[in-house]
């Protein structure tokens, strides 16, 4: 079968059209990849956004000093709900999304390769909802969707599972995004993506670990392409572009030492491709969660 017509089939399958689904919401389809590319994400910060990101926390460093610094070997352990949506025929399952937990854990501890973020997740609960509107469109009624879900406050992470489009695998806020938009902040990712996902080259979980790091205050590792300051952690090389599938190698910055990080869980690449985050990544999201997600004793004042 020719790839053009594989991918129809998956498609008229996903529809509700013929796909063979085990008990649970649980696909077994063995499709091609419909999406291709992990590429499109809808609130992919402009540099004007990314600008305003860096001016606020440069800010708050100076406001809090040495109250909102985070000690090298600090944990954080983020209280996370997750919320399984689906149209009583597909879904995740409950196993599926606590292995996606497991490999949150791994890729933030460092034990699938590169370091060890001193960042855990502690699954506070799932939540299984039945609606057809949200699971088949949790982009267009992400207000109504996230405002009757959400738990919890600006430490709690809300993870969303369920059916984006064919450009979409997830999409996340950012920490400085709560204080103006509470209800909205979460990240959503497309159930197929959860470990043993029906998405080929995207099903071992790490969209998860990607949109999670977008709301630990990551960004991209090609943000600002070959440009100072990139993606402003300094142990990440610079990359002129997204990585598409998995090269065996990539320098789309030739006048800067050192190779595309392929690798890194915030590039593009393949699931199979991914496997690190670096120390100074650690460090950034550690300090945006103590700057971001950590209410302060006092509230932040800022002289004109």
């Amino acid at each position: 079968m020719s790839r053009f017509a594989t991918v129809l089939v998956c498609l008229l399958a996903f529809a509700g059209l013929g796909q063979s689904l085990t008990p649970g919401w649980a696909s077994t389809e063995p499709c091609a990849d419909p999406h291709g590319s992990r590429g499109a994400e809808p609130y992919a910060p402009t540099s004007a956004q990314i600008a305003e990101m860096q001016a606020d926390l440069e800010m708050r460093r100076r406001v809090r000093g040495a109250a909102g610094q985070v000690g090298a070997d600090e944990f954080i352990t983020v209280p996370l709900w997750i919320h399984l949506l689906g149209d009583g025929v597909r879904g995740a399952t409950t196993q599926s999304a606590l292995r996606q937990v497991e490999v949150l854990n791994a890729a933030y501890g460092g034990r699938l390769g590169g370091a060890d973020t001193r960042v855990r997740f502690r699954l506070e609960g799932v939540n299984r909802v039945v609606n057809k509107v949200w699971f088949r469109d949790p982009l267009g009624n992400e207000t109504a969707m996230k405002t009757a879900l959400r738990k919890g406050g600006q430490d709690t992470l809300n993870l969303y599972i369920a059916q984006l489009s064919e450009l979409v695998l997830g999409y996340a806020t950012y920490p400085h995004w709560y204080a103006r938009s509470p209800k909205l902040d979460g990240v959503v990712i497309d159930w197929r993506t959860l470990p043993g996902g029906a998405l080929k080259n995207f099903d071992r979980g790490y969209t998860g670990v990607h949109e999670i790091g977008h709301w630990l205050g990551l960004l991209h590792t090609f943000e600002n392409g070959c440009a100072e300051p990139g993606d402003h952690v300094a142990d990440t090389p610079a990359a002129g572009q997204a990585t598409e599938g998995c090269p065996a190698r990539k320098d789309t910055c030739k006048t800067i030492p050192g190779d595309d990080p392929i690798h890194n869980f915030m590039d593009y690449s393949h699931d199979r491709c991914m496997t690190e985050f670096t120390t100074g990544q650690g460090v950034r999201m550690r300090e945006m969660w103590q700057q971001y997600r950590v209410p302060a004793a006092e509230p932040l004042e800022i002289s004109a």
